[in-house]
């Protein structure tokens, strides 16, 4: 058996809650090591890893069991970004990075591109920079002993929100790519595999808002779908595309089956969310092959869950692995010279010792002469001064002659004689209305401090209860460009469900500090939703 799991863990480096939670101290390179343990699949693929190639470091890109293939943003640190992790008995023969083939490298890669011609060379090199589309080659046997090629697409397709009307045009030719190759693909021979994010919700039952999309069937991506597609429970001809969606074809009726949540609104508590991500095969493999379709949604550790499959094949594992695996990066592999490779212990070459000592004693000698140099500039005092010696202080200071010294015979009245002794109890009441006055006055000033900072600082105003539960709010912030971006509002803190459900959060909404301009209390502003933008 093989089995293929995908997953868009929204930052490989970022920590995990289901590994940090078992392993408090683990870093990001162990985490990554348990995931692929906990997955359990013969190939892993990631998306949205946020490395570029400068951060990657050697115990995050190689885990021992595995070689793994990573496809870098060139234009932005931290951002997109896929790698597919392969177990050693599952090594591909070939390893590419892109779809277009421009950043091929000519040696161990996949090939079969297709006519691109409708793409213009600045069109395909902006659409293979993002680090979206990493290509595996395999070699698998079937039960039959028949030995065949399979082909894994792992892709992180664009999302493209409405308030970014440009990104729908990217994310609409990075679709025209990735089908043109998958199709080169099958046309070669091979069997093909796309998973990943493809960041559109195909139909209703994958949309936990369907009913509120205006337009929802008429969306670019899902009409690409569409054509990708074959409708297994359609004897149409023209909905015969040479994909399928591998789940729907095990669990066709399955309601809920959502592999996104949105963070903000705590939404995967309720479950409403929605499926981005897919395992699609070829028509042939997945009928002959796919043995079955899941999804993961207990496994926490990013806003989205794995999905995954297994096929009833065996996989040939390669006998090298191709040159894109980061073992043979210069900076992995031990090829690049270290700064100490140039430097030397004096007692390992006795030469240099030699001379450095030679060195060193030119250089005291040197110093010496240096020394003697500033001693000889120096001014000397005289003779005479020095013989002399040096003077005290009071040498300089006499007594006045016009102020006559006091008599010592001369009897001064007692200060006793002038000041009329207090008795034990005076004293003890003395000290005692001393430390009262004194208590009374730092008393008053520290009311008069306060009530002076109560006046300038009101203090924080009390926190509202929902209209719908009359529980407490919480505090959000308006993150999205407009007249009110930085303002903070109230609204429910239960997560966000159907609306039909009462656990659910409720419409409350108000304005931490309303003005002028702005209603204090009503439903969300439409502009101000936390909800994710319908895809």
């Amino acid at each position: 058996m093989l089995r293929v799991v995908s997953w868009n863990v929204n930052g490989i480096r970022s920590p995990l809650q289901g590994v940090v939670y078992e392993e408090p101290n683990n870093c990001a390179a162990m985490a990554v090591g348990r995931i692929l343990d906990k997955l359990d699949a013969d190939i892993v693929c990631l998306q949205e890893t946020k490395v570029t190639r400068d951060v990657l470091t050697e115990p995050l890109a190689i885990i021992e069991g595995y070689n793994s293939y990573f496809s870098f943003s060139r234009n932005r640190s931290g951002y997109s970004g896929v790698a597919t992790f392969c177990k050693d008995s599952a090594t591909p023969v070939a390893a590419e990075e892109g779809l277009s083939g421009l950043l091929a490298t000519q040696n161990g890669d996949v090939g079969c591109y297709g006519n691109m011609d409708e793409f213009t060379q600045e069109e395909l090199r902006a659409l293979d920079s993002e680090g979206r589309a990493l290509l595996t080659q395999h070699r698998i046997r079937t039960w039959e002993g028949k030995e065949k090629t399979l082909t894994l697409i792992n892709v992180y397709c664009p999302h493209a929100g409405p308030e970014k009307p440009e990104r729908l045009a990217f994310k609409m030719r990075f679709y025209r790519l990735l089908q043109i190759r998958a199709e080169a693909l099958l046309a070669a021979g091979s069997h093909v595999i796309i998973l990943g994010d493809l960041n559109t919700a195909h139909h209703r039952i994958d949309h936990w808002d369907a009913a509120n999309v205006e337009c929802f069937e008429e969306d670019p991506g899902r009409k690409w779908m569409n054509s990708l597609l074959s409708n297994l429970g359609c004897q149409d001809v023209s909905h015969r595309g040479p994909f399928i969606d591998s789940y729907r074809c095990f669990q066709p009726n399955q309601e809920g089956a959502f592999t996104c949540w949105s963070v903000v609104s705590g939404a995967r508590h309720l479950n409403y969310g929605s499926r981005l991500d897919y395992v699609l095969g070829d028509r042939t493999l997945v009928i002959d092959t796919f043995q079955a379709s899941f999804l993961l949604p207990d496994v926490m550790g990013s806003d989205h869950c794995p999905v995954g499959a297994v096929l009833s094949v065996s996989s040939v594992s390669a006998k090298q692995c191709p040159p894109l695996c980061t073992r043979f990066l210069p900076e992995f592999a031990g090829t690049q010279l270290k700064i100490l490779r140039f430097l030397v212990h004096l007692k390992e070459d006795p030469v240099f010792k030699q001379s450095a000592l030679h060195l060193s004693h030119q250089t005291q000698v040197q110093l010496h002469q240096n020394k003697a140099r500033v001693r000889s500039a120096r001014p000397r005092p005289s003779l005479t001064g020095s013989r002399r010696g040096q003077k005290y202080l009071t040498s300089y200071f006499q007594l006045s002659s016009s102020h006559p010294q006091a008599s010592p015979d001369l009897d001064l009245p007692s200060l006793g004689t002038l000041v009329t002794p207090k008795t034990p109890e005076e004293e003890v009441m003395a000290t005692v209305a001393e430390e009262q006055a004194k208590a009374s006055e730092a008393k008053d000033e520290r009311e008069v401090q306060t009530s002076f900072w109560k006046s300038v600082l009101g203090g924080p105003l009390p926190i509202p209860l929902c209209g719908g539960h009359r529980e407490p709010c919480v505090m959000r912030t308006v993150k999205k460009p407009g007249p009110n971006l930085g303002r903070n509002f109230y609204m429910c803190a239960r997560p966000q469900g159907p609306p039909t459900d009462p656990s659910s959060r409720c419409n409350f909404f108000l304005w931490s500090r309303p003005n002028g301009t702005n209603p204090g209390l009503g439903m969300v502003n439409p502009i101000h939703d936390l909800r994710p933008a319908p895809t």
